[in-house]
């Protein structure tokens, strides 16, 4: 690939166990499931002949155990924590996963002041994305994060208004799911050092339909 071309792939953790079915957010100790490290393996095989010049993953648990799988295939690296991916901080947490489905998983709109917005995320996020193209012009690099970061931080990188209702239409973008699945692959190609350059975007659920399934059993 030329020189200039930047690739970076955002990695969503895998499913995680959970079997209170908490809106888990920031709470220690989730952990991902036996579907979930199954999902993470196949991340990490998709991801084993790229060569990646370096790994960043959010602090909590689960991401740190998708990177240790992606890391398995690239043993010269290790996981730089990068408290920007990390999950949101949101009104909901540890309250029963109910209550946000019946909103449509809008963790936003109405919620007491304090917890972090659409804008506060693609705030931080995107620092990540322009350091990351700062930094590492020419390389391909994974950063392993959650939901509603990469989804609203593809918003932000297509020029989309960061909304609520949009960050489950990313079909448009070829994201073939809608939102970002657990374990899946989203990876956006920038050609130039152009701010305003819009990404070329790939999208990748490394696994079948069966495991996809199981997740939600």
């Amino acid at each position: 690939m030329p020189e200039s071309t930047t690739r970076i792939t955002l990695v969503r953790h895998g499913h995680v166990h959970n079997p209170d079915n908490l809106v888990y957010g920031r709470l220690p100790g989730f952990r991902l499931s036996s579907v979930g490290r199954k999902q993470a393996a196949s991340a990490a095989a998709h991801l084993s002949t790229v060569h990646l010049a370096a790994v960043f993953c959010s602090p909590q648990l689960r991401a740190q155990e998708t990177a240790e799988s992606l890391l398995q295939h690239h043993p010269g690296l290790s996981a730089t924590d990068a408290p920007l991916l990390d999950e949101i901080d949101c009104y909901f947490e540890g309250k029963p996963a109910e209550e946000v489905e019946a909103r449509g998983w809008d963790l936003y709109t109405g919620v007491s002041s304090g917890h972090e917005t659409p804008e506060d995320i693609v705030a931080r996020a995107s620092s990540f994305l322009l350091h990351v193209r700062r930094l590492w012009v020419g390389q391909h690099i994974a950063a392993v994060s959650h939901g509603d970061v990469i989804a609203f931080l593809v918003l932000w990188a297509m020029k989309q208004p960061i909304e609520v209702a949009q960050k489950r239409t990313l079909d448009r973008f070829g994201i073939t799911d809608s939102y970002p699945a657990t374990a899946s692959l989203t990876t956006l190609t920038y050609h130039t050092s152009a701010l305003s350059e819009i990404p070329d975007l790939a999208y990748i659920r490394p696994y079948d339909d069966n495991l996809a399934l199981a997740a939600l059993s």
